[in-house]
């Protein structure tokens, strides 16, 4: 039994917003000073208060965890599994069909076509053997497959070491990186760390105003100047009063930027240039965050920031608004690069450390999984 290899169509690149030109030259900057934050504007959205947590958060049932993930993962769910049981219906063999079928599904769902190559070789290999002789086995052996994948993946991100811990939030324009600095602010305050954001983004008056919002929401200091300012100053600033502060944890925003402009990646090359006169070492992590709904364009964007800046890890988000999701196979099997965190959702807890075992399970649940 041999690989199928079916035609498809490739799909549009999606658009993406157009980014300001580049930033002047670093200049000297004022003594590093938290901003206040501002009233909120009107129109725009804004976070609503919240309490900070004095220890760490609150412990989540196993079962509450995995009803969140499968609902998170719903669509991507149904894009790939789901009448995957009636698939089997009938069936007293593995054919062609059958394998035909299966490689369909993967490919709508994203997961890609060398992913997909290579598990349906796998697959076909272990029928060849008589490994897999029952139809109603091949979904399992379907899983493994794709656990296998995503294992490599799962790398926690670990805060210590360096004080402060520097992490460089990186991506292109709409994929969420503000909203995941705050959500990564909350998490890092509930396991004992002290934090500091650095408004990096200073194309946009609303992004410094957001991280404001979220700095006030978790009570924890931001480094901002006025719209326009350069990114590396700021962001060196940002360093020195995390260094004399003795702040754990230092997360840095920055402008989103197509990832096929050469002169913008420039920007952040210079970012790191600047940060390495305070600390060799920074930033110890470049946090790439992708949005799942994008599809394979995802791919090109993480290459072309590896390339610039060295990613170290990635950021999956809005995993919970696409049935693409399937692209984070294509991640694990191209790339290779750790998954820290994965979006299933827009609450602040929804922003979860990506672990594989339970987000296999989660896809496969399906209709059957328990709240």
């Amino acid at each position: 039994m041999k690989f199928f290899k079916r035609k498809t169509k490739e799909a549009p690149p999606p658009q993406q917003a157009s980014v300001p030109a580049a930033d002047e030259p670093v200049v000297p900057a004022p003594d590093p000073e938290p901003v206040a934050t501002p009233a909120p504007v009107a129109g725009q959205p804004t976070p609503e208060p919240e309490p900070r947590e004095q220890a760490a958060t609150r412990q989540e049932t196993k079962s509450g965890f995995f009803s969140r993930l499968r609902r998170g993962l719903g669509r991507t769910s149904d894009n790939l599994v789901q009448g995957m049981g009636t698939l089997f219906l009938g069936r007293k063999e593995i054919d062609i069909d059958l394998i035909e079928e299966l490689e369909s599904r993967l490919l709508l769902a994203d997961v890609g076509v060398d992913a997909t190559r290579d598990i349906i070789d796998h697959l076909t290999q272990r029928v060849s053997r008589r490994e897999l002789t029952r139809p109603e086995a091949l979904q399992a052996a379907l899983q493994e497959e794709l656990l296998a994948l995503l294992r490599p993946c799962e790398q926690p991100l670990q805060v210590g070491g360096k004080k402060p811990f520097v992490i460089l939030m990186v991506g292109v324009n709409g994929v969420g990186k503000t909203t995941t600095i705050g959500k990564l602010a909350k998490r890092y305050l509930g396991e004992g760390h002290s934090v500091m954001l650095a408004a990096g983004d200073t194309f946009r008056a609303a992004a410094v105003e957001q991280l404001q919002v979220w700095g006030e929401r978790n009570d924890v200091p931001v480094i901002a100047q006025h719209t326009g300012a350069d990114s590396a100053s700021v962001i060196y600033d940002a360093l020195q009063a995390a260094q004399a502060r003795d702040i754990d944890v230092l997360i840095a925003d920055t402008a989103g930027r197509l990832h096929n402009k050469d002169n913008l990646m420039e920007e952040l090359k210079k970012v790191t240039r600047v940060m390495a006169k305070l600390d060799p070492d920074a930033p110890h992590e470049v946090m790439l965050v992708l949005d799942a709904g994008t599809g394979q364009n995802a791919l090109s964007q993480a290459d072309q920031f590896r390339q610039w800046v060295g990613v170290s890890g990635i950021s999956l988000t809005k995993l919970d608004g696409t049935a693409k999701g399937g692209v984070i196979f294509a991640i694990a099997k191209k790339l290779g690069l750790p998954i820290r965190y994965i979006g299933i959702g827009e609450a602040v807890d929804d922003l979860r450390p990506f672990e594989a075992e339970p987000f296999i399970e989660a896809l496969f649940a399906g209709d059957d999984a328990t709240a």
